[in-house]
Formats: C-alpha cells, structure tokens, sequence
C-alpha cells in the first residue's frame, strides 16, 4: 500500500530526509489503522448470517469472509476513506515531534 505520493504527506522544504522518511511511514500507519478498523466493522455486518441456506455460500462463505472485509476496507481507503486516517496521522505526528 505504498505510493510515490502519500496523501497527507507535504515535504517541507527544512525536513530532513530522515523525517521526510519518518512522515510518510505515519501516514502509511494512520491508513492501515482506518484499513484495519473499517474491516472490523464491515466485518460486523455479516454477524448472525446463516451460511447454510439453499444460496449461501456454506463453509467457504465463512472462510473467506475476512478476505471480502479486508479488500472492501482497502478499497474504501484507497478512494478516500471514512476520515478516520488525517486525525491519527495528526496525532501520531504531534506524539513524535513533527508538526
């Protein structure tokens, strides 16, 4: 999920390459976050389904359910997201000292 171009990621013209570094690898951990929680809860909408009707997909359906979850997330932060990755991203820039 790594990119030329990180959203959220503008080089200031006084960053170091080492913070430069250290900015796109926020940036890249605040959208596996957003990733990672937008597939628990689409993941949640499947609760309670039953998997054994005439056109369900039986014990295969179970089994790559997390796949399904996981692409549709990526998708979604992938076209933008939810707006979930800006403020850990922030966040997570003012823990480390970075503006």
């Amino acid at each position: 999920m790594t990119s030329a171009v990180t959203p959220g990621v503008v080089p200031s013209p006084l960053a170091t390459p080492a913070e430069t570094v250290q900015r796109r690898r926020i940036a890249e951990a605040a959208q596996n976050f957003e990733t990672s929680f937008l597939s628990v809860m689409i993941g949640q909408m499947f609760t309670g389904l039953d998997t054994n009707g005439a056109f369900s997909g039986g014990s295969g359906e179970a089994a790559f359910r997390s796949f399904l979850t996981d692409a549709v997330a990526r998708q979604i932060t992938q076209s933008g997201g939810v707006g979930l990755s800006a403020p850990v991203q922030a966040e997570m820039l003012k823990l480390q000292g970075l503006s």
